[in-house]
């Protein structure tokens, strides 16, 4: 089991396990990029508890599956969900990702009412890999 992160790895399997702790809520699914069992297990508590535990087994095929979805690069995938996670309604992680204009929304507006923590948990991985692609090709050309 490797919980620290290579090069190539996007995401951290201790960092799974952390939100797996509260995965009855979904937080370790959306972490992985499964955002609709997320939802499912936001709504249903983990499968009434059963899907949680069996999420205990999942978790390091998930982290695999993620780091081979997601792009590796300058913005660091744990460090936006930390900041996601425990700062979400301040915008926090949209000021880390350069996204100022929505990092002061969220800021002023409580997460854009936490709407917008909502979307960004159902999408993160993806701005983040998007931002880390930008990235990578302008530093190639």
């Amino acid at each position: 089991m490797n919980f620290a992160p290579s090069k190539k790895d996007t995401h951290s399997t201790a960092i799974g396990y952390i939100l797996w702790i509260f995965g009855f809520m979904g937080s370790h699914r959306f972490y992985y990029g499964k955002s609709v069992t997320g939802t499912i297990w936001f709504c249903t508590l983990g499968l009434l508890g059963i899907g949680w535990i069996v999420d205990l087994f999942l978790i390091p095929s998930m982290d695999e599956a993620a780091s081979r979805k997601y792009t590796p690069g300058p913005y660091n995938y744990n460090i936006t969900w930390i900041l996601l996670t425990f700062l979400g309604i301040f915008g926090i992680h949209r000021f880390y990702l350069g996204k100022w204009l929505s990092g002061i929304l969220y800021l002023v507006t409580g997460g854009f009412f936490f709407l917008g923590v909502l979307w960004d948990f159902w999408n993160i991985n993806e701005i983040i890999s998007e931002r880390n692609f930008e990235a990578l090709s302008e530093n190639r050309i």
